[in-house]
């Protein structure tokens, strides 16, 4: 196999071999998987080698948003994954069980936690679920991307392209999971997070795992220098301008940017928090969390006009997202449960569906290397928005675990998968490199059922491994999953009566 040029930051799978680099608008890089036909489109990013094709895209940020993939949003192909990373994630993104800190759920990266719902309890097997099927995006995305599918013609291509939504959803999912704590202590008055117990579980929730993986592919498949392999393992990636990125690495631009919203979360609350004093204290978190949006569309415009599209990699291109969450978690603490949330939930996601149709069209932008328009990458911020917090706010706002959606997306598989979601999400691009290395497949030749067979089985079974021998083990290490304490001595037993006897 031919050694990919090295050019910018791969975000995902790679653009046919024949795709000449040039340069990329600012706002919105395009598919990572363009079509795989010898004629390329006429404004094109730099394509730069995937794991296993001869030439790869770049690495740049995308129009509106981040989500397909591997990429930020106008980078396609890979626009999913994301993420997870929070207590929860973030998909991204905790991924495993644990106990909540005190004010609410925790959360892991790309959206996973350990998770209070609405109204108190334990973990909520739904927002697993949502995790998982997330998680399952993501893998399916890259894996279209890379057999070439998701640039056929057709409806259904389109759709699968747009799986990148993953990538919303587990940045809401973290701000939901992460603020909630705090969301509850302004609200109610209960104790909020300490920053260095908040800053030292986050971390360890996300970085053991993600040692493991970037280190494998780094000493597989990597040439880099000691710089380099420091720039990934501190994950500094999205802030240098190194080159491609490393063979079944293309997926974890979003990380960067979950761990930028851990380290600047306990800021934005204590600023949020002394905003609330006065007056109304749900209303005017609300108000402050809204200038965080304000923050991302003016970031999206500010690298179209600037052109400088590294900008749609760091965190104030994705605060949308995360105050979305975070917003509804000031919403779950406030109003506890909904009633009428709960009676249109059904309508809830049939629009979500019919949003989603909508920002498979070209609305929210090309398919292919054709870089999108300001207004495209807007409309794609905003229906990706839309998509995500109709999935998630009536399974976080209206938690009635009997109701159906519940039992549908909290059934036992699809939680368990909701909790290994983020070694899903870091080990599913290895797993697709090493494929294509051991096999000598052409990528883009259409044989996505071997692809997506092999992959699959062996995604899910190395990241339960992962699950269970690293993140279980840093959970424990970090005081996330403590043990249940053992329940008070009943009364004594009374001696049975005379009669009794």
């Amino acid at each position: 196999m031919r050694k990919p040029p090295k050019d910018k930051l791969v975000a995902g799978p790679p653009p046919p071999p024949s795709t000449p680099p040039q340069s990329q608008a600012p706002h919105s890089p395009p598919n990572p998987h363009p079509r795989p036909t010898p004629e390329p489109p006429t404004n094109q990013s730099a394509p730069t080698a995937a794991p296993h094709s001869p030439a790869a895209p770049t690495n740049q940020p995308a129009s509106g948003s981040t989500s397909e993939g591997s990429a930020p949003a106008n980078w396609s192909a890979g626009d999913a994954a994301h993420r997870s990373a929070g207590e929860a994630a973030p998909l991204p993104l905790a991924h495993a069980p644990a106990t909540a800190s005190p004010g609410g759920g925790a959360a892991t990266p790309h959206g996973h936690t350990t998770n209070r719902s609405a109204g108190g309890g334990g973990r909520d097997a739904a927002l697993d679920g949502i995790r998982g099927l997330a998680a399952l995006g993501v893998w399916l995305l890259h894996v279209g991307g890379n057999t070439g599918v998701i640039y056929r013609d057709g409806m259904f291509a389109w759709m699968t392209t747009r799986l990148g939504i993953a990538v919303p959803i587990f940045f809401l999912l973290s701000g939901l999971l992460l603020f909630r704590p705090w969301a509850k202590a302004f609200v109610e008055g209960a104790r909020a997070p300490g920053t260095p117990r908040y800053l030292w579980r986050r971390l360890l929730r996300v970085f053991p795992a993600y040692w493991l993986v970037t280190a494998l592919a780094l000493w597989a498949w990597g040439s880099l220098d000691g710089y380099g392999w420091a720039t990934w393992m501190l994950m500094l990636q999205n802030y240098t301008g190194q080159g491609q990125a490393p063979d079944g690495l293309y997926q974890m631009w979003t990380m960067p940017i979950e761990l930028a919203f851990y380290l600047a979360l306990p800021l934005i609350a204590w600023c949020l928090g002394v905003w609330a004093r006065r007056g109304n204290r749900a209303v005017r978190l609300l108000g402050g969390i809204a200038v965080l949006p304000v923050i991302s569309i003016a970031t999206v415009v500010a690298a179209h006009v600037w052109d400088q599209p590294q900008m749609a990699l760091w965190l104030p291109h994705h605060l949308i997202y995360f105050a979305a969450g975070m917003a509804m978690a000031v919403l779950s603490v406030w109003i506890k449960e909904s009633r009428a949330l709960d009676s249109l939930a059904p309508q809830l996601l049939v629009l979500a569906v019919l949003l989603y149709a909508m920002l498979s069209t070209e609305l929210a932008g090309p398919r292919t290397l054709t870089l999108p328009s300001l207004s495209q990458s807007l409309w794609r911020m905003m229906l990706e928005t839309a998509v995500a917090v109709l999935v998630v706010a009536p399974f976080a706002l209206a938690p009635r675990t009997d109701s159906l959606r519940h039992r549908v997306l909290g059934n036992p598989v699809s939680a368990y998968l909701g909790r290994i979601s983020y070694s899903v999400f870091l080990w599913h691009a290895p797993v697709i490199t090493l494929y294509y290395k051991v096999t000598d497949a052409e990528p883009f030749n259409g044989n996505f059922w071997p692809v997506a067979t092999f992959t699959l089985i062996g995604t899910l079974l190395i990241s339960a491994g992962s699950y269970h021998l690293v993140e279980e083990n840093a959970l424990r290490l970090s005081g996330l999953r403590r043990r249940a304490p053992a329940p008070p001595p009943g009364p004594p037993a009374r001696e049975p009566s005379g009669a009794a006897r």
